[in-house]
C-alpha cells in the first residue's frame, strides 16, 4: 500500500525522491518523508499529508546527500502522526529504514528489543526492524549478514529499503513488491515503476525472498540464505512515464474520459485465442477478483453461463481461504487484478496452486508479481490509472472478459467496439444533467443501485464508486430481491438508482421501479427509454442486448465523481483507500 523509494547515484538524491514519491502517491496519502546521507550523517524530515504539502512545509528537496530513502505512508499500526511517519531511525541513528507492509510478529520482536535496551519512537511495526538490523550489524559489521538475520526474525508480508550510514543502501522482499531501476551508474529501488520511469526504463524485478545490496561497489542480489542470484534486465513499458492530468481537474475524470480510446486497446485477437483455448479443457473453472474486479468476475459469470457450455465460479479473493475444500486437480483459476500486487489475489492464487491448479491472469501490470506467478497472462492495456477508484481499469477488464466469452461460443456475441466506444462518448459528451443531479445527492446519507441479471454486478459496481468517491452509503441491490429485506429502507429520504436498459431485465425492473416510487424514493433511471416513473433520468444510447452492461457504469462514474465535488472530496485520493491493495 505504501510506496518507497530509495536512490544511490551521482545526483542529489532528494529531488529524486520527491518526484518518485509524487509519482507514486496514489499508494498512499497520509504522510511523506525522505532521508538523505551527508558525509557521515543520515537526516531525516517527514511530516502529516500528501507530498505537496509536506514538500512545502519540510523544505524536503533542499536536503542535501547523493544517497536517500523517501516513503508515503497508509497507516496500518499506528495513527496518522509525524511520529508514525516515515523515514525510521535505529536507536542509534546509524540506520535509516522505509517500509511496505505488515510485520504479524512485530508486539513479540519488539519486546525482545525492549528487553535489550532499545527504545521506540512510534507506534509502527517499522521501528523493530530498523532496530533487529542495527543490532545484528553491531555485531558483526556486516550489511549482508545483519540483512540475513534480520529477515530471518519477521513474519508478515513485507519489502524495505534501509539505508546505513556509510552510505550502503539495503532492500529486502517477501511476497510486496520491490523493483529496481537503472541508469548507468544511478539506483532507484521502488515499489512501482512509476518512482523511476521518467529516468528509465530498464528495470529488475526482484524476485520474492531476494535482497539487494547496493553501494558505491555496485550492485548484488541474494536469496534469503545469503545465496547470491542471478537477474536480468527488463524493459519497462515507456507509456508508464506518461502519468500526468494535463487540462483535467482529478486524474479520476481523466481516466473517466479516456474510455473510448481505451476499450479499443483491451487485449488483442491473438492473446484472446489463447487464453480461451487454454480454459476449454478444464475440468473446474473459477474466477477471482477483489473490489472491482471481483464485480468484473461476477459480470463473467453471467456472461458465460449465457452464451457458453463453460461454467465459471466467481469468488472473493479475500474469501477464497475459507470458501474452498476441494479444488479439482484439472482446475483452472482466473485472477484478476489491476495492478497485479493485491494481497488477497496474491494469497488466492497461491491456495489454488497448492492443488495443481493452473493460474492464468487478466492485469494492466505485465510484470507484476501476479504475471510472475501466472502460467498465462492476458493484458488490458488501459495504462497506467492513478484514480484510486477504478474506471477505466473495469471496463477494459470487461471488455477482455467479453472477448474471451465470445471466442469460447465461437463468435456468438455481436460486440460492436467501436459502437460501444461512441457510446462512452456520447455519455462523455452529455453530462450536463448527470452534474445537476449530483447537486441533489450533497445531503443524502443513502443510495440504492437496483440491477437484474447480469446488471447486479454493474449495480454492486456502481455502489463501489459512490461509496468510494463521495463517501455516501450505497449498495446495490438485486431486482428481484427488492420484497426480500431492501423494500423496507424506501421512504421520501433517499434515492434509488435504478439500471433499466430495455433489454429482457425491463419489464420486471419497472415493475420494481413503480414498487419504489410508490413508498416515496427519489428515482434516478438510467436507460435507454424514459419514463415517468424516473424523477430523474440519465440517458445511454440504445444498444445490442449484451452490451449494456459495458455502457451503463459510465454515467454512475461520473456521478460518482460530480457528487464527489460537491461534497468536497478528492475524488483521487478517497480517505482510507489506496490504489494497490498489498497487505492483507
Amino acid at each position: 500500500m505504501c510506496s518507497i523509494i530509495g536512490y544511490i547515484g551521482s545526483n542529489d538524491a532528494a529531488p529524486i525522491l520527491v518526484r518518485a514519491l509524487e509519482k507514486m502517491e496514489y499508494r498512499g496519502y497520509d504522510s511523506v518523508g525522505i532521508a538523505t546521507k551527508t558525509k557521515n550523517e543520515i537526516n531525516i524530515k517527514k511530516g502529516v499529508g500528501k507530498v505537496a504539502e509536506v514538500k512545502t512545509n519540510e523544505n524536503l528537496q533542499q536536503m542535501a546527500g547523493k544517497i536517500g530513502i523517501g516513503h508515503t505512508r497508509w497507516a496500518t499500526h499506528g495513527g496518522v502522526t509525524k511520529q508514525n511517519a516515515h523515514p525510521h531511525y535505529s536507536n542509534s541513528s546509524n540506520v535509516a529504514i522505509v517500509h511496505n507492509g505488515i510485520i504479524e510478529n512485530f508486539q513479540e520482536l519488539k519486546a525482545d528489543l525492549v528487553s535489550d535496551g532499545y527504545k521506540f519512537e512510534s507506534e509502527t511495526d517499522t521501528e523493530v526492524i530498523v532496530n533487529l538490523i542495527q543490532q545484528n550489524f553491531e555485531k558483526t559489521s556486516d550489511v549482508k549478514d545483519a540483512i540475513t538475520k534480520t529477515i530471518s526474525k519477521l513474519k508478515g508480508h513485507y519489502a524495505f529499503v534501509a539505508m546505513f550510514q556509510d552510505g550502503t543502501l539495503a532492500a529486502a522482499r517477501f511476497h510486496e513488491p520491490l523493483i529496481i531501476g537503472i541508469e548507468k551508474d544511478n539506483y532507484y529501488i521502488s515499489s512501482d515503476v512509476l518512482g523511476f520511469i521518467e529516468k528509465t526504463d530498464d528495470a529488475i524485478y526482484i524476485d520474492n525472498e531476494n535482497f539487494i545490496i547496493v553501494n558505491d561497489s555496485g550492485l548484488e542480489i541474494f536469496n534469503f540464505e545469503g545465496q547470491k542470484v542471478k537477474s536480468s534486465i527488463t524493459k519497462v513499458s515507456k507509456e508508464f512515464a506518461d502519468v500526468y492530468k494535463g487540462d483535467y481537474a482529478h486524474f479520476t475524470l481523466k481516466e473517466i474520459s479516456e474510455q473510448p480510446q481505451t476499450i479499443l486497446k483491451s487485449a488483442n485477437k491473438k492473446d484472446i485465442q489463447k487464453f480461451a483455448e487454454s480454459i476449454k479443457n478444464s475440468d473446474s473453472l473459477y474466477i477471482t477478483g477483489s473490489g472491482s474486479s471481483y464485480n468484473a468476475a461476477e459480470v463473467t459469470k453471467y456472461l458465460m453461463s449465457k452464451f457458453t457450455k463453460t461454467s465459471i465460479t466467481p469468488i472473493i479473493s479475500s474469501e477464497l481461504p475459507f470458501s474452498i475444500n476441494n479444488i479439482g486437480k484439472n482446475s483452472t483459476f482466473i485472477a484478476i487484478s489491476q495492478s497485479g500486487e493485491s494481497a488477497d489475489v496474491l494469497h488466492a492464487i497461491r491456495i489454488a496452486k497448492e492443488s495443481n491448479s493452473k493460474i492464468f491472469s487478466i492485469i494492466n501490470h505485465q510484470n507484476s508479481s501476479l504475471s510472475q506467478e501466472s502460467e498465462l497472462t492476458l493484458g488490458i492495456n488501459c495504462g497506467p490509472e492513478i484514480g484510486v477508484a477504478a474506471t477505466k481499469s473495469f471496463t477494459s477488464q470487461l471488455a477482455v472478459l467479453y472477448q474471451i466469452t465470445n471466442q469460447l461460443c465461437d463468435n456468438c456475441i455481436s460486440t460492436d467496439w467501436q459502437k460501444i466506444s461512441d457510446a462512452f462518448s456520447y455519455i462523455l459528451d452529455n453530462d450536463s444533467k448527470i452534474k445537476q443531479i449530483a447537486k441533489q445527492l450533497n445531503e443524502i446519507s443513502d443510495i440504492y443501485v437496483l440491477g437484474r441479471g447480469i446488471h447486479f454486478p454493474i449495480a454492486k459496481e456502481a455502489a463501489l464508486k459512490l461509496k468510494e468517491l463521495t463517501y455516501i452509503h450505497a449498495e446495490g441491490i438485486a431486482g428481484g430481491e427488492l420484497k426480500h429485506g431492501p423494500l423496507a429502507l424506501m421512504d421520501s429520504s433517499v434515492f434509488v438508482i435504478i439500471i433499466n436498459p430495455t433489454d429482457s431485465t425491463y419489464g420486471d425492473t419497472m415493475n420494481s421501479a413503480n414498487e419504489i416510487k410508490a413508498r416515496g424514493a427519489k428515482i434516478i433511471g438510467i436507460s435507454n427509454k424514459n419514463d415517468s416513473v424516473y424523477d430523474y433520468w440519465i440517458e445511454i444510447p440504445e444498444m445490442d442486448d449484451s452490451s449494456y452492461p459495458l455502457v451503463e457504469i459510465i454515467p454512475i462514474q461520473l456521478l460518482s465523481y460530480y457528487a464527489a465535488l460537491e461534497k468536497n472530496t478528492d475524488p483521487d485520493y478517497p480517505r482510507n483507500l489506496a490504489k494497490s491493495v498489498t497487505v492483507k
